[in-house]
């Protein structure tokens, strides 16, 4: 049981909200109040459902073939975006481990309960022959700020970071003193198993955050990317009972069939997604939204968003 390498987790992005109604102020003295409107004459509500449908193909970027990996599975496909500007060498080594097919026959070996699924070699005393790539490298936990590209920062404050927002689609943190960036561990984020050494991982372990935003992981281990469609295929996985949600007996594994670099599957074998621009003005109103969810069934109005509590759509592209 590869007990010794940690893997990881994050929270899942609630994808509908609540209405947003505005108040309606009624003048005080002895004129005549205003007649209040009935529930029909007030303005539009805003939602999520509202921002996507009114959005327009400028608002939404197609899935990069080349930094996009579909892992295989049993039950069906797991799309991955790869974010080479914060973890250039450790999204290399992951293609050429891709290329030379060494995940296909793995498995995922642990599924820890509110916390991450991991899949990797669950063979560690024989474990299986890399080609070309690297079994090891050194930590990318963050990132120079040059190398992040469009972000679009958050005025909410942070507990982790002195900034946080979104780089092109993934949940981002910075810190302008120290001139670095990272990316943050969000439902959904993929990341690189390791031992206690910060250059003891190279993507031969991987895993997938499948609970509460486990943030103080943030700049202890290298994140490589997020999960953009199939995450209940990951999330509603049985739990392992061993120590920290390892499965207990191989049988009990799940196959991994193959993991393939998008650019390499024929274009009718691929799955054609598109995500909302984090830099757009459409994806402000749906963090607009989301901070200021209201309507009859809230009863406080937040105020507030979370780097991780924010939706960022997905949607089949359109043909």
């Amino acid at each position: 049981m590869p007990s010794s390498m940690y893997r990881y987790t994050l929270n899942r992005l609630p994808l509908a909200l609540a209405l947003i109604l505005p108040s309606m102020a009624v003048q005080a003295g002895p004129a005549p109040q205003p007649r209040i409107a009935a529930p029909a004459e007030l303005a539009p509500v805003t939602t999520v459902g509202d921002v996507i449908k009114a959005s327009k193909p400028s608002d939404w970027r197609p899935l990069d073939p080349n930094n996009t990996l579909y892992l295989d599975i049993p039950a069906g496909r797991v799309v991955l975006e790869l974010a080479p500007d914060f973890a250039p060498k450790h999204v290399a080594n992951i293609k050429a481990l891709v290329a030379e097919h060494y995940y296909d026959g793995l498995a995922i070996t642990r599924a820890q309960d509110n916390w991450v699924v991991q899949w990797g070699d669950p063979d560690e005393k024989n474990p299986k022959a890399i080609l070309h790539a690297q079994r090891t490298l050194p930590g990318e936990f963050t990132v120079p700020l040059k190398n992040v590209r469009n972000f679009t920062r958050l005025p909410d404050s942070d507990g982790y970071a002195p900034q946080v927002g979104y780089s092109n689609g993934f949940p981002s943190a910075r810190d302008p003193q120290s001139g670095t960036a990272w990316l943050t561990h969000c439902y959904g984020t993929v990341g690189v198993g390791r031992d206690n050494g910060s250059d003891s991982g190279g993507g031969t372990e991987l895993y997938a955050v499948i609970g509460q935003s486990p943030r103080h992981l943030d700049r202890d281990i290298t994140v490589v990317g997020r999960v953009v469609s199939g995450m209940p295929l990951l999330s509603t996985l049985p739990r392992g009972t061993g120590p920290m949600g390892f499965y207990d007996s191989p049988e009990k594994n799940v196959p991994i069939k193959s993991i393939r670099l998008a650019a390499d599957v024929p274009p009718d074998q691929r799955s054609h997604l598109e995500v909302m621009r984090t830099d757009s003005a459409a994806y402000q109103a749906i963090l607009e939204a989301q901070r200021n969810r209201g309507g009859p069934w809230s009863k406080v109005k937040a105020g507030h968003i979370d780097v991780c509590n924010a939706p960022i759509p997905v949607r089949e592209a359109a043909k």
